[in-house]
């Protein structure tokens, strides 16, 4: 039986990592389509987006043919509020160190803050390199000190959709797959992930981080194929 995934990245800017992971899955017949995220791997947004242009998206991609959807971190939590709402068009869920869950903790709040700010005045803080460098820093959010100003309050307005996404009410088979290292989205997430998930299958990669599909691809290769083909 031939099956059909789409894999959406993190937030990041290239997906040539991604190609061993992609030919190893494809060599055991499982289609894969990368998708190119709209901001980050596709042209720059002309306005910010929330999570439901993201899912609104999404379904363009997909069509009306259910399909397996693979998503490490940010596109993990796309992948997820898409999973809520079009139950019927996701065949089996892979969450690889996804995003979703709420941050409550100082560190997260001061990002969201930062994040939020910059946003706002970001005109201001291009300015001084130093300045919005120093920001930054203080709210963790190095991974964004690059993006323009209109992917900065697209983050921001991600991270509060977490705040809005009932887990519970993801009904699809659904494979969690997290680095027990994780510092970005610690595996405590994943363990909160699978109690609300109903019948949620939970695999932890020992000394892997956020992204096991690069540093650990075969055995993220290895679960993503037997949960697939129904093994587990």
């Amino acid at each position: 039986m031939k099956h059909t995934a789409f894999i959406l990245h993190g937030w990041a800017y290239d997906i040539a990592k991604w190609h061993p992971l992609i030919e190893e899955l494809q060599n055991d017949g499982i289609s894969v389509q990368m998708l190119n995220i709209p901001g980050l791997t596709t042209e720059p947004l002309t306005k910010a987006w929330d999570i439901n242009d993201y899912v609104s998206w999404l379904k363009k991609e997909i069509g009306n043919t259910p399909a397996i959807l693979i998503g490490h971190s940010n596109g993990g939590r796309i992948s997820l509020n898409f999973a809520k709402k079009y139950p019927d068009l996701v065949k089996q869920l892979i969450l690889i160190d996804s995003a979703g869950i709420p941050r409550r903790e100082l560190k997260a709040r001061v990002k969201r803050s930062v994040l939020k700010m910059a946003a706002k005045t970001g005109k201001v803080f291009t300015r001084s390199d130093r300045v919005r460098r120093l920001l930054y820093k203080l709210g963790r959010a190095d991974d964004y000190y690059k993006a323009q100003p209109v992917m900065r309050e697209t983050m921001a307005n991600l991270l509060q959709s977490d705040y809005d996404l009932d887990a519970t009410k993801v009904v699809v088979p659904t494979q969690l797959i997290w680095g027990k290292n994780d510092t970005a989205t610690p595996v405590k997430d994943a363990h909160a992930l699978k109690s609300q998930i109903k019948d949620a299958q939970l695999k932890i990669i020992d000394d892997a981080r956020h992204s096991p599909q690069f540093t650990h691809m075969p055995i993220v290769a290895k679960a993503i194929k037997e949960f697939v083909h129904g093994d587990l």
